[in-house]
């Protein structure tokens, strides 16, 4: 089968750090779409409604290859590319800055606060790691090359330029990148740490909790005591897998649930707006790695602290 080839290079700029959406118009073997609108209809009518679809065919925002505005009324043609831009939600500003630890051509190392997901998707789009970094450096190209929870504050590694961004991937794929987390959680005198914690972790599409269930072990996480005060106790985390919420979910099964999740070990309501004083006491504190490009190793730590084991 012949391969499709790269499509053409976006004719719009990003919008607030987001790339525009590209639209490639399928094969029509049934003959349905006689004209661009009648596709553009059956595409998106029921996600953004059949009147915004019109209104942004009359306002031009449809454009195709050139840069030019689309006319609905124009013959469908398959194979041709379309880009837009999406109407953003109103979203609710996450009140931290994200931080740079490091920048060089390559990389920019993130210092992500609790609240703020990495990459845009569903409800968050422009309150992201990737679309402020891309707006406040300048950098229209940056990706990461893993992802945090948005609960979850701490280091993220990011890409300036897209075609480094498989090398990256491929340390964390491979194994190759240290991580080193930091938590605080309830203290148990009784139970012995450090200890080496495995188990099969399973995550659903459309269920918020991970769970462990019988079966071989798809998760390693070392868990270690570092200190306490009172009831609490502050832990290195340092996982060697990267499972879906891997480390809450060990620690909660150790009965040692971090401070502040809203998940583990009762999933709570989600609240209509952030409260951003009860962050989830977990932080990606330490990133370490050989540069897949220049060949340099890399030690990076977070500058931020968790709220609930402040400095004394």
């Amino acid at each position: 089968m012949r391969g499709r080839g790269k499509p053409p290079a976006a004719p719009l700029p990003q919008r607030d750090g987001i790339d525009p959406v590209r639209v490639r118009l399928p094969e029509d073997p049934a003959g349905a779409w006689e004209s661009v609108r009648d596709h553009l209809m059956d595409r998106f009518a029921r996600a953004i409604g059949a009147r915004r679809v019109d209104a942004m065919l009359a306002e031009g925002l449809f454009v195709g290859a050139d840069g030019g505005a689309v006319g609905g009324n124009e013959p469908y043609t398959a194979g041709r590319f379309l880009w837009f831009h999406r109407d953003f939600a109103p979203e609710e500003p996450v009140p931290f800055p994200v931080g740079v630890v490091y920048r060089d051509e390559h990389l920019v190392i993130a210092d992500k606060p609790h609240f703020l997901a990495t990459t845009p998707r569903g409800r968050h789009i422009t309150e992201t790691v990737v679309a402020r970094l891309r707006r406040e450096l300048d950098l229209p190209e940056l990706q990461p090359a893993h992802r945090l929870d948005r609960l979850t504050a701490g280091l993220v590694l990011c890409v300036v330029r897209a075609g480094d961004r498989g090398a990256y991937q491929t340390l964390f794929r491979d194994r190759l990148v240290r991580k080193e987390y930091e938590a605080v959680a309830p203290y148990d005198p009784e139970l012995t740490l450090p200890r080496t914690v495995r188990s099969r972790i399973v995550k659903e599409r459309g269920v918020i909790a991970a769970r462990e269930e019988p079966g071989t072990a798809n998760s390693e996480s070392w868990i270690e005591l570092v200190g306490h005060r009172g009831a609490f106790g502050r832990y290195r985390l340092v996982p060697a897998t990267g499972r879906t919420h891997q480390l809450r979910v060990h620690m909660n099964a150790l009965g040692l649930p971090l401070v502040n999740d809203p998940v583990y070990p009762v999933v709570e309501p989600e609240p209509e707006h952030a409260d951003y004083g009860r962050p989830l006491q977990l932080l990606a504190k330490v990133l370490e790695f050989t540069d897949p490009v220049t060949g340099e190793p890399h030690r990076f730590e977070s500058g931020l602290r968790l709220s609930a084991w402040p400095d004394r």
